[in-house]
């Protein structure tokens, strides 16, 4: 799998894991990318004219915390049934 760069606007966060969010995890991690980037990309599938966020919504929150626009991402291929 390969890392590319993707605008955290158009990443969309499911419902579900918007409410398991934990700010104070997300300062820690800001603090960290600061020091040190970001060292795990966060996953990612295709989804209509978007992208649907699978893995790393702290990570997430940290990047759009500290300003930035863009984040490191795996996309990931949807399952078929």
């Amino acid at each position: 799998m390969r890392t590319v760069i993707i605008d955290t606007d158009k990443i969309y966060v499911p419902v579900k894991m918007r409410k398991e969010l934990n700010s104070t995890r997300v300062e820690e991690l800001a603090e960290d990318i600061l020091d040190n980037g970001q060292k795990t990309p966060i996953q990612v599938r295709m989804g209509q004219d978007r992208y649907v966020l699978i893995k790393g919504q702290h990570r997430l929150e940290a990047i759009k915390s500290l300003g930035e626009a863009t984040i490191e991402a795996i996309i990931v291929q949807a399952r078929r049934h």
